[in-house]
């Protein structure tokens, strides 16, 4: 895994597979879905890590959205069973409908507070950072409570530099625009990471801004073999 979002292979019929199963969304949500599965530098990462791991068994996709991430890797065969949480109703439906035929549920939760469920990989993209500190350590000690083999974080590395300031400022002029009282905290790797080595995982960080300037990384934790 790079920060040079280096291409998957079959990553664009995927994707026309993926957006296929959303034709009762609207253009909007068809876009997004395909604009996120061919551009996100997280989409090759996540589906490079699942084919190295052999698979990702039961997924908790946490933030999920409209659930492109999880539904993309049922269709690679790359996950055995997806459960997603989002406190988006409409993209929650989104997701319901998309998933019709494939072993995935989507429900509305409030991630600060809702329970995680048992899985073998947990997976969380951009969400913790707009949640305040405590609930992130909480949700993360939920995660860690939950996940049987591995958590994936896509995260905002406060520490990276100049593209650390520049995603500050690029967070903060969003959050003006959006005016939907989110937080933006996002905490040290070391502080992300420290709960999770303590709970039994192996931790590790690649980059994951691939085309961006955004300090974007991905926080992998696998549990140590028994």
């Amino acid at each position: 895994m790079s920060g040079s979002g280096t291409a998957v292979p079959g990553l664009l019929a995927l994707t026309g597979q993926v957006t296929a199963r959303y034709g009762g969304a609207s253009r909007y949500a068809r876009n997004f879905v395909r604009g996120k599965l061919l551009t996100d530098p997280a989409t090759p990462a996540i589906l490079r890590l699942a084919r190295e791991a052999r698979g990702f068994g039961v997924v908790a996709d946490l933030g999920c959205g409209r659930g492109q991430v999880g539904l993309a890797l049922l269709t690679a065969g790359l996950a055995q069973a997806v459960h997603g949480l989002d406190l988006d109703p409409g993209k929650i439906a989104d997701a319901r409908r998309a998933s019709t035929g494939l072993p995935a549920d989507f429900a509305v939760a409030d991630l600060g507070r809702a329970a995680v469920p048992e899985c073998d990989t947990a997976l969380i993209f951009d969400v913790l950072l707009q949640m305040p500190e405590a609930a992130q350590r909480g949700l993360i000690a939920r995660m860690a409570a939950a996940a049987r083999r591995r958590i994936v974080i896509r995260a905002f590395d406060p520490d990276c530099g100049w593209r650390a300031g520049l995603g500050r400022t690029m967070e903060e002029a969003g959050r003006r625009l959006r005016r939907d009282g989110s937080a933006f905290r996002p905490l040290p790797l070391a502080e992300l990471a420290a709960p999770l080595r303590v709970a039994g995982f192996r931790t590790s960080v690649t980059p994951c801004w691939g085309w961006t300037p955004l300090p974007n990384v991905m926080l992998l934790a696998e549990r140590e073999p028994t």
